[in-house]
């Protein structure tokens, strides 16, 4: 990860330790995950979640994909879930 987003070794330790980063560490951290830093208001959030829950459902082809979509857990309940794992 420290490679990826460009920061040195204490640096990272540091943020992983005391937390509290700045805004320009957290776009930067997105950055590494191949990721889109958003800040969403409250009232807008669960329609948020089901977009982006019916866009995994859709790209879900396949029966025996489906059936394990079902078996996880819905974004709302874990909403960091498959965030490192690589796209096909």
């Amino acid at each position: 990860m420290m490679l990826r987003i460009g920061i040195s070794r204490q640096q990272y330790q540091r943020l992983e330790s005391k937390g509290n980063p700045g805004l320009d560490t957290l776009e930067l951290i997105a950055k590494g995950l191949n990721s889109e830093l958003m800040l969403i208001p409250k009232e807008k959030l669960r329609a948020v979640q089901t977009v982006l829950e019916s866009e995994t459902s859709e790209q879900t082809n396949k029966p025996a994909e489906r059936s394990r979509d079902k078996e996880k857990k819905s974004l709302s309940d874990d909403p960091w879930q498959d965030l490192l794992v690589d796209d096909p």
